[in-house]
């Protein structure tokens, strides 16, 4: 799903209240915060300047990975999405994506501890007209507890900022008020990869059924070294390019993800873990099933090809 342009033109257009040079600077203070994965509890972005970078060259690719996990998860879950919390909602880009994915979303509060990011981001919202009107709330998630249940609850690049006591802490208390659905997104890289696999023990612990993306509860059967993350393609605009000094006109945001349902849901039995590799009249698929890691070859005589010729990394087939 695109990053809504009326969103884009507003983001851009307070971004443009700033100083060029003083938003480049912070634009690269913000992407050198990211990389270090301090995970020390710190705030990643503080300063307007910097929220400002933020929303511009952030958000688009944090929105292409949310409404990309979430648009699968939802594939998976049968429940009713009327309620959502967005937490460490930044300048609330989950929120856009649960707003623009789930049909029935009546009620959206976002909760965030960065002045500067709710203040932006409920100017955003008013702005660019989300599609469901939100709350925002200050809220600090590892010492506070929610004060409503919710059938969704996401939390989209969170985790990475905590110790491992205080994300299982607030895993643990996300889960105590999802009625419906918890999704966790995080860096595609092997730390924000072990965040997930720490979240997955405890909530498979406190009863929790996965809908995304594994196909089983089983231990992951990835090998040391590897780890499952998935790829999504953001386009930049102009004022983007400039502000991370780069030419290609789109970044490809990778990440890691789980999605846990209380009720019932349809996991998928086969999920493809890396692009499909395609050759002359045959697709090699490395895919995760229920039995493990399995490549699978599909030539033009299966019933699978014209799907697989169309499938990417972290589809169902």
């Amino acid at each position: 799903m695109q990053f809504p342009e009326e969103l884009r033109t507003a983001a851009e257009a307070y971004a443009e209240s700033f100083d060029r040079k003083q938003l480049i600077k912070a634009a690269s203070a913000v992407s050198e915060k990211y990389r270090e994965e301090r995970a020390d509890g710190s705030r990643l972005v503080t300063a307007e300047a910097e929220t400002a970078a933020y929303a511009v060259t952030r958000m688009p690719a944090t929105f292409a990975a949310v409404s990309s996990a979430l648009e699968h998860a939802l594939a998976c879950y049968g429940g009713n999405i009327t309620s959502c919390a967005d937490i460490g909602a930044g300048t609330g880009t989950a929120g856009w994506a649960a707003a623009m994915l789930a049909e029935e979303l009546e009620t959206l509060d976002c909760y965030e501890r960065v002045p500067s990011m709710r203040k932006l981001g409920e100017k955003l919202m008013d702005e660019a007209d989300i599609p469901t009107k939100a709350n925002w709330y200050d809220y600090d998630i590892t010492n506070g507890t929610l004060p409503h249940s919710y059938d969704l609850i996401t939390a989209a690049y969170v985790l990475n900022e905590l110790t491992d006591t205080a994300r299982a802490r607030a895993v643990t208390a996300l889960w105590e008020k999802t009625d419906g659905m918890l999704l966790i997104v995080e860096p595609g890289t092997m730390t924000g990869y072990r965040n997930i696999m720490q979240a997955r023990k405890l909530l498979l612990a406190n009863g929790a059924a996965i809908a995304y993306p594994c196909p089983n509860i089983a231990e992951c059967p990835l090998p040391d070294g590897d780890w499952c993350h998935f790829t999504a393609r953001a386009a930049r605009s102009k004022l983007h390019k400039q502000l991370k000094g780069g030419e290609v006109p789109y970044e490809d945001e990778k990440f890691s993800c789980i999605a846990v349902v209380r009720s019932e849901c349809r996991p998928c039995e086969r999920r493809i873990l890396r692009h499909p590799q395609i050759a002359s009249g045959v697709i090699t698929l490395h895919t995760c099933t229920a039995a493990g890691i399995e490549d699978i070859r599909v030539t033009k005589s299966s019933k699978l090809f014209k799907a697989a010729r169309k499938s990417e990394c972290g589809d169902c087939i």
